[in-house]
């Protein structure tokens, strides 16, 4: 059977660097960083007290009032998200077949805002008083079927969960399914909103996290040597992916076209990467194989780049045991450097990212990167944003429990 081409037509987001994608994009081409001390509440008694907050987000702006109060804040950023992805690509919904609209987007954690909130209240006045919204605002996969319910959409709808891989593997199996004639159009994408005391104590007890407090916009700096742990980020990134002659019988805009999923696991270990770097290299193989490229056909790679040792070290490896010579040719640049990690949501933003470079031809720089690790020898784009045409490029994610992930974009022409 032959495969039914897929394309991009519509972005969407909320980020630490800006509630809609021009100010997002605009802010990641002039190099700014979005990781501040966190404003949300007091992180005084925290060891970790930064993290890339999304700024000035007022969901009354464009969602109803009864909606907000029954949504978690990571739906809200999802719902916000689709309405700006929507209209970006000029398609109505009510002209549509919506057996054949589906919705998937992934999330790490899901409302934990709101179960911690409702804990404390379990905790200290008993069941009663416990919100029976609880379950409905807490599940992952709540913001597919809000967005689902919010627009009377009947395709395929659900929530991947693969930790920091969750939007990139939502990405692939929404992708998949136009592919495999099961929809046309896929709203998708990943959403989290983890910044609450409890969460950054606990990656702060593992070690995860940077703590230059002192220096959050200094603190996300992956691939350098004196990188110390990963900033803990919010965010969304919502886009739509359309069959080929669907959007062009409909005249929509064409961002690029999604040529490649491939997904694999480490089978190592809970949290750390397999330093071999295997199960990595194998999804940016099987994502080539996928799109029917070669290595020396990629331009560019936004790469996990978390900026934990442990994870860029191994990412390095897969990059250069996949390419070899060609890795040397590669423009490599990591978005979490300005707005830090949005776990579930980080492969969504950085899509968004991809997309925008492969369009328009320009790469935003690696923030905080001064010296590489000993023998490794990577362009991560140093010095500023680049011009640079791309014919095609991969998206990598990789989350805790060893989930891989890499998405294909080629150049549309």
């Amino acid at each position: 059977m032959t495969k039914r081409r897929v394309v991009v037509t519509g972005l969407g987001a909320v980020t630490p660097l800006g509630n809609d994608v021009k100010t997002y994009w605009e802010n990641l081409l002039a190099g700014v960083s979005g990781v501040k001390r966190i404003s949300a509440f007091d992180p005084s008694d925290l060891a970790v007290q930064i993290a890339g907050e999304v700024k000035n987000f007022n969901p009354l702006e464009r969602l109803d009032a009864k909606l907000v109060k029954r949504a978690d804040r990571f739906t809200q950023f999802a719902l916000w998200a689709a309405v700006e992805a929507l209209k970006d690509a000029g398609i109505d919904l009510n002209h549509e077949d919506c057996n054949r609209v589906g919705v998937i987007v992934g999330s790490g954690m899901g409302g934990i805002a709101t179960w911690e909130q409702q804990h404390e209240i379990f905790i200290t006045r008993g069941p009663r008083p416990v919100s029976p919204l609880l379950i409905p605002m807490m599940i992952p996969d709540m913001a597919s079927g809000q967005i689902s319910i919010v627009y009377g959409l009947r395709g395929p709808n659900y929530c991947s969960v693969s930790a920091c891989a969750s939007g990139a593997h939502a990405t692939g199996v929404a992708f998949r399914h136009i592919q495999n004639g099961d929809a046309d159009v896929m709203i998708t994408g990943g959403s989290e909103a983890p910044i609450t005391k409890f969460t950054i104590a606990a990656f702060a007890n593992m070690g995860a996290l940077s703590k230059r407090n002192d220096q959050p916009e200094k603190a996300s700096r992956p691939f350098d040597r004196q990188r110390d742990g990963f900033v803990i980020a919010e965010g969304c990134g919502i886009y739509i992916l359309e069959e080929l002659e669907h959007a062009l019988k409909r005249g929509a805009k064409i961002y690029c076209e999604l040529s490649g999923y491939g997904a694999s696991a480490d089978g190592y270990h809970i949290t750390a990467p397999d330093p071999e770097a295997l199960g990595a290299a194998l999804a940016m193989r099987r994502a080539l194989e996928d799109a029917g490229l070669k290595p020396e056909d990629i331009d560019y790679i936004n790469a996990h780049g978390t900026s934990t040792p442990l994870n860029d070290a191994a990412e390095v490896k897969a990059i250069t045991m996949v390419f070899g010579e060609h890795s040397r040719q590669l423009a490599v640049n990591s978005t979490k450097s300005m707005i830090g990690h949005g776990l579930g949501a980080a492969g969504a933003m950085e899509f968004v990212a991809t997309v925008l470079s492969v369009s328009e031809g320009k790469l935003h720089c690696t923030a905080n990167f001064e010296e590489p690790d000993e023998g490794v020898e990577l362009d991560f784009v140093k010095e500023g944003s680049r011009e640079r045409r791309v014919r095609a490029a991969l998206s990598n994610s990789f989350g805790f429990g060893g989930h891989n992930c890499c998405l294909c974009v080629k150049a549309w022409e």
